[in-house]
């Protein structure tokens, strides 16, 4: 694989001499700035041979780099070894930005060429700015994929299909009519929508354009008087065609989104600058009004119908995990599982279930120290087979028409260290502060991020990723604005908002523990004071209780684990068999 990746290198640099162009970015993510992208625009991951979800390269003439997060270091490593190209360890404080980097590599006049379709407005003028400190140009007009990367797969050929009304809870129509509220609030005449998450919700449409999120390649604009949506023609069928007529929403070819834009007759065009790609945006012929988009915030609060939906779905994922976690039990002791095959075993438990879809995302099975590599991926190269000592990570998600689950389990498959549990411990600590915690209105994710650190923090210890993020109804895993997470995002945490909360912590070469459940921004009081709320815990499964040091957890903390446990019985027990409801009881008793 090092020997294909080199030559994969060494083929863009002859392209890229042949424009002039002395540096090249390629980023992961497609026209519609996705974290999750198709197959068709998975460039960094082809050029690179790494596979993880978040990541950058750079190609000069002489050298080559990637840059991702600290999910990541571990995975990057490894499998870039022997191509040529450098792991730069973003978020620490020594590793160089990758427009430093390049203002230090090449000479003034030199070109860096990107394709402007994947890189957001706001990026490129970042870019444009910095470099031309020192009279770098930056071209984006180039995808040189287009002629070095043989057998590219296709753009996603699948169709749209309609999301009924008795899981989204509001019609389209009703969902444009509060978007043009805001838009007159706004003072814009127009909308432009790239990102694929909110223009799923806004159409009730879904798809399967994208492994793992039932999103559509498509653009989205909205007008006073049109909703127009910009989507290969094979993917309408004629109900969809029928009912997207019947929401008064027109159909245009989606290669035609940079044509109608310059041909737009509006005074002001509001668009999101984080999430238009540079291309998209150089077709406008309007006043671009540049803001936040009004769908992203109506979407994360969810309706009652949604919620109704996500507690639903709770349930019967519950109950899957409690029998895959049985099964469990039972299997590794034989000696013949591994973290690939415990995957399959996971997805046989959760097909079985109603309104499965499919995976959220790809599972996390990460036994003793892979567990340590945050999103690590099994391999039949990697795979660990799992034995009775040490800890199992396990990460995974479902999609159900009635709602996206996430959550993460460390799992002790037998004897324990002393440092495993002490370690397993502080991380439960963090997420009990986090998940009891109460707070008031105008509350923002950054404010109570280090309730979920703090017991760690007091030993030295700490993790780099986010604490928590929005997650999708039917829809992206990750999805935003809100966040829990120590930097500062300005959403405020409002009721309906369904929220992870997963501290961790991770030591390269020995183990990795993550605790993972879903939340529901919930009201709780109202004082002197102000509105107050809650973060009402959604996912019902059992939390490990072997690697708990009972000794430092405080009486109220103890408590609240007995609570959650009760509930989660309670919840799941009537849809259980006596077997495995005598194991569930075992389970949830009291610490």
């Amino acid at each position: 694989m090092e020997q294909i990746i080199i030559d994969r290198i060494a083929l863009l640099r002859t392209k890229l001499l042949e424009r002039n162009i002395s540096a090249f970015i390629i980023p992961s993510t497609d026209p519609h700035l996705s974290e999750y992208v198709a197959s068709h625009w998975k460039s960094r991951a082809w050029i690179s041979g790494f596979t993880g979800s978040a990541g950058t390269v750079v190609v000069t003439l002489d050298k080559a780099g990637l840059w991702t997060d600290s999910r990541y270091f571990l995975q990057a490593d490894e499998q870039l070894a022997g191509t040529g190209i450098d792991l730069f360890k973003d978020g620490l404080p020594t590793t160089p930005s990758i427009n430093e980097w390049l203002l230090n590599e090449l000479p003034k006049g030199a070109v860096v060429g990107v394709d402007g379709k994947m890189f957001s407005v706001k990026q490129v003028e970042e870019m444009k700015c910095f470099f031309a400190a020192k009279g770098i140009e930056l071209n984006t007009s180039f995808d040189p994929m287009e002629v070095v990367w043989d057998k590219r797969p296709a753009m996603p050929q699948d169709p749209a299909y309609i999301y009924g009304i008795e899981y989204a809870g509001v019609s389209c129509i009703d969902k444009i009519l509060q978007i043009r509220a805001r838009m007159t609030v706004e003072g814009v005449e127009g909308l432009l929508v790239s990102a694929l998450d909110e223009i799923a919700w806004t159409l009730n449409l879904r798809g399967s354009d994208v492994k793992c999120n039932p999103v559509v390649i498509s653009y989205l604009l909205i007008t006073k008087d049109e909703v127009s949506y910009f989507i290969d023609s094979n993917k309408v069928t004629a109900e969809v065609s029928k009912y997207l007529s019947s929401q008064h929403v027109s159909i245009y070819d989606y290669s035609a989104i940079n044509t109608c834009l310059s041909q737009l007759k509006i005074a002001k065009l509001s668009l999101n600058p984080e999430k238009t790609n540079y291309d998209v945006f150089s077709a406008v012929n309007s006043n671009v009004v540049r803001n936040i988009s009004p769908i992203a915030l109506l979407k994360a609060v969810r309706n009652e119908q949604e919620i109704a939906g996500i507690h639903a779905a709770m349930v019967r994922d519950g109950v899957a995990l409690v029998h895959f976690l049985k099964w469990l039990e039972t299997a590794v002791p034989q000696g013949s599982e591994t973290e690939l095959t415990i995957d399959k075993m996971l997805h046989q438990f959760r097909a079985e279930q109603d309104l499965y879809r499919g995976e959220s995302f790809d599972t996390i099975a990460g036994y003793k120290e892979h567990g340590a590599i945050v999103h690590y991926s099994a391999t039949p190269e990697s795979v660990s087979t799992l034995r009775p000592e040490g800890f199992l990570l396990l990460d995974s998600g479902a999609q159900y028409l009635d709602g996206t689950t996430d959550i993460t389990r460390t799992i002790a498959l037998g004897k324990l260290t002393d440092e495993e549990k002490l370690d397993y411990t502080l991380v439960l600590k963090g997420h009990i502060a986090l998940a009891s915690c109460k707070f008031p209105y105008g509350t923002r994710g950054a404010q109570l991020d280090v309730l979920a650190r703090a017991a760690l923090w007091q030993k030295g210890m700490n993790y780099l990723h986010g604490t928590g993020h929005g997650v999708g109804h039917f829809l992206s895993v990750h999805e935003g604005p809100q966040s829990i997470r120590l930097n500062e995002v300005p959403t405020l945490l409002l009721p309906g908002m369904v929220t992870s909360n997963e501290p961790g912590i991770y030591k390269g070469g020995r183990h990795g523990i993550r605790i993972e459940n879903l939340t529901l921004v919930s009201k709780d009081a109202t004082t002197e004071f102000g509105e107050f709320y809650n973060f009402e815990t959604i996912t019902l499964c059992p939390i490990c209780k072997e690697g708990i040091v009972k000794s430092v957890l405080s009486t109220e903390e103890i408590a609240w684990l007995n609570e959650y446990h009760v509930m989660v019985f309670n919840k799941l027990s009537p849809y259980l068999d006596a077997e495995h409801v005598a194991w569930l009881k075992d389970k949830t008793a009291a610490l």
